[in-house]
């Protein structure tokens, strides 16, 4: 038998142990910082540390089981406010990675975008345009995509000029524990599966939280969404997305959005402040030629919120003379009329608008759909415990 030579040895032992990169703000930031996350290995920490980063161009990540770690999102700031093209802040486009603990600021495009990449955690992340709402700001702050396993939290987002946190055409979601503030939509989930999105505050947003089925993309038939113990108070921020985004149709004054979803349970939420509804339930109304799509909201279940004052000054058609028909606020939920829905203890307003039509054809009415059908919840989403260790 042959002695195993040294050289052998080590490499039956595996890969090297991993090593922490650190990065430091001052002159070349951009290179130094880019350079670092293409030096990475994985099981690598990519530390960046407390300072100001003055960056001319987004920064890309494609390794996978990477750290991306700085001092806090207060200490640790990626300023993009000279960067030369339009892309995002940080792209990530490996599997395992962890973002935590900086912030990005005034991108030209999306803040940190992740796409194709499972298993992957945002912790305690901020993304911010620091000029308040503008159609010029960037569209997406924390923005994952086509994804497997996604866990934002205690991220917080401003001024994205579409949605502050967007998961889209994903499965195996949780947002929790976040803000969103002075966002169109402060957190959306859209063309997505198997979600829960709890314990969040949005606030001072155009719409609060938006679970949407759009058609003609990759991924279809959204649905099986937990929206629960969130904070959805006082969102009253002007539209400011730019014309053509769909969130532009957002109304002023909305808290929880549910658009041509299947099997979307809001429930134990804490509701007030919003001017058009607390929880609108809606058909998808533009056209469009999918086959493949639903336009319908199907098996929605609304119970168990705590709703404050809503409704009193409805951004809608005639909004003014209708919440005065009801003295001075309508109902905290309202429907178009389409689909199925079960409504447990609280009012109703039906629009009783026919799916196609316009809604200057609303026929609105109360309504009670307390005794529909009671819908199955979908399964609680655990992810893998290895994820949650990376977000502690």
């Amino acid at each position: 038998m042959r002695w195993l030579t040294p050289l052998c040895l080590i490499a039956l032992a595996g890969p090297l142990a991993a090593k922490e990169i650190k990065v430091e703000a001052g002159a070349n930031a951009q290179e130094r910082l880019q350079g670092a996350l293409i030096e990475a290995e994985p099981g690598d920490v990519v530390a960046i540390g407390a300072g100001r980063f003055e960056l001319t161009d987004g920064l890309s990540l494609d390794v996978d089981n990477v750290t991306v770690r700085g001092a806090g999102p207060g200490e640790t700031v990626l300023s993009f406010k000279g960067q030369l093209g339009s892309g995002e802040g940080l792209l990530v486009t490996s599997d395992g990675v962890t973002l935590r603990d900086f912030a990005v600021e005034d991108t030209k495009g999306e803040g940190i975008k992740s796409k194709g990449a499972d298993r992957i955690v945002y912790k305690n992340v901020r993304v911010e345009w620091t000029g308040g709402p503008k159609a010029t700001n960037g569209a997406y702050g924390v923005y994952p995509v086509e994804s497997r396993q996604v866990l934002v939290d205690g991220a917080v987002v401003r001024g994205a000029s579409d949605a502050g946190i967007y998961v889209g055409q994903s499965s195996e979601i949780i947002v929790r524990n976040s803000t969103a503030e002075r966002n169109v939509a402060g957190i959306e989930i859209e063309n997505s599966r198997r979600a829960d999105v709890f314990g969040n505050t949005a606030s001072h947003n155009t719409g609060g939280i938006l679970v949407f089925d759009l058609p003609n993309l990759p991924v279809m038939n959204g649905g099986d969404v937990r929206v629960f113990k969130n904070k959805v108070v006082d969102n009253d921020t002007p539209n400011f997305a730019p014309p053509g985004n769909i969130v532009a149709s957002v109304r002023m004054g909305t808290g929880v959005l549910v658009m041509a979803n299947d099997n979307v349970h809001v429930f134990d939420n804490d509701l007030s402040g919003n001017a058009t509804s607390n929880v609108m339930v809606i058909a998808y109304r533009l056209k469009y030629d999918d086959a493949r799509y639903n336009p319908l909201p199907r098996r929605i279940m609304v119970s168990g919120n705590r709703h404050g004052r809503a409704g009193f000054a409805p951004q809608l058609p005639g909004g003014e003379q209708l919440a005065a028909a009801f003295g001075g606020s309508i109902p905290p939920v309202l429907w178009d009329g389409t689909g199925s829905m079960t409504v447990a203890s609280a009012p109703v307003l039906n629009m009783n608008i026919a799916q196609g039509a316009e809604m200057e054809t609303a026929k609105p009415a109360p309504a009670d759909l307390s005794k529909g059908e009671t819908y199955a919840p979908p399964l609680a989403v655990v992810l893998p415990a290895e994820m949650e260790a990376r977000a502690r």
